[in-house]
């Protein structure tokens, strides 16, 4: 079967053949580009001398200790964003007081521009570890928290009107409808927003420097070591790319039956005798 034709489907091995391809001819291209395209090596350095640039890195002894930092930064920031968003929105989601309360407050600080702001941060927790996970965490609930309140906005009406019927209790209601229901959907974009999370931390370990692939890139760019940075670069997207295959697993662990076709029947079933 043709991968390529609309609404096709593709086969496992057809999908590992495909990526390996295109892996190969993203680097003939770069390759090219570097030959033929009058691009200085300063500027976009060949893939060779990226590769070159880990040994480097590695040699100076710090590259897995600051990898450790970032990927540590990363996690207790996301957590924390986690364990405040989840709670917030869903009472936003679930009591039009709150809503009204504080809902608008949220969507105009989405576009707060976050390093102009950064110094109350400072301000607040100083220069050490405690600030730049509070900074991570504030920058991910600006974004996760509206979408709880749309997820459980998107809950679907005959579902709320079947649980109701059934004579279930407001609690009744958030354990086998709201949260299942809205979770399962908002795991999903937990999953997305990690990305927006290694975008951050770029910026914020620039503060005192304690460690971490953002200070390195820093030093890198101050050497003019380019072809580090883009060797630092490409260590960031591999662990997002890996936190990304980790968070689909855990996705399929707690929420299986979205994968299995059940979704209605476990909304029902802990009320139909």
């Amino acid at each position: 079967m043709n991968p390529f034709k609309i609404e096709s489907t593709i086969t496992t091995k057809q999908s590992v053949i495909i990526s390996i391809l295109g892996f190969v001819l993203l680097m003939a291209l770069w390759q090219l580009e570097i030959l033929y395209g009058g691009i200085s090596h300063s500027i976009v350095p060949p893939p060779l001398r990226v590769l070159q640039g880990y040994s480097e890195l590695y040699a100076t002894g710090t590259l897995l200790t600051n990898a450790w930092f970032s990927i540590k930064l990363n996690l207790l920031g996301y957590i924390e964003a986690i364990v405040i968003s989840i709670p917030v929105g869903f009472a936003m989601g679930l009591i039009p007081g709150v809503r009204a309360a504080i809902s608008k407050y949220f969507d105009a600080f989405r576009f707060l521009p976050l390093p102009a702001i950064s110094g109350i941060f400072l301000g607040l927790f100083g220069m050490e570890i405690t600030m730049k996970i509070h900074f991570l965490s504030f920058g991910i609930m600006l974004y996760l928290i509206p979408v709880v309140v749309q997820r459980i906005d998107e809950i679907e009406t005959i579902h709320k009107q079947t649980i109701t019927t059934l004579g279930a209790t407001a609690w009744q209601k958030i354990r086998y409808l709201y949260f299942p229901s809205a979770m399962s959907r908002i795991s999903d974009d937990i999953r997305v927003l990690v990305a927006l999370s290694w975008t951050y931390i770029v910026i914020v370990e620039l503060y005192n420097k304690e460690g971490g692939l953002g200070g390195m890139i820093f030093e890198s760019a101050k050497q003019s070591q380019n072809h580090q940075i883009y060797s630092l670069v490409l260590i960031i997207v591999m662990f997002g790319y890996l936190q990304d295959l980790a968070f689909k697993a855990l996705d399929k662990f707690l929420f299986p039956y979205k994968y299995d076709g059940q979704t209605k029947k476990s909304i029902t079933k802990y009320f139909v005798k």
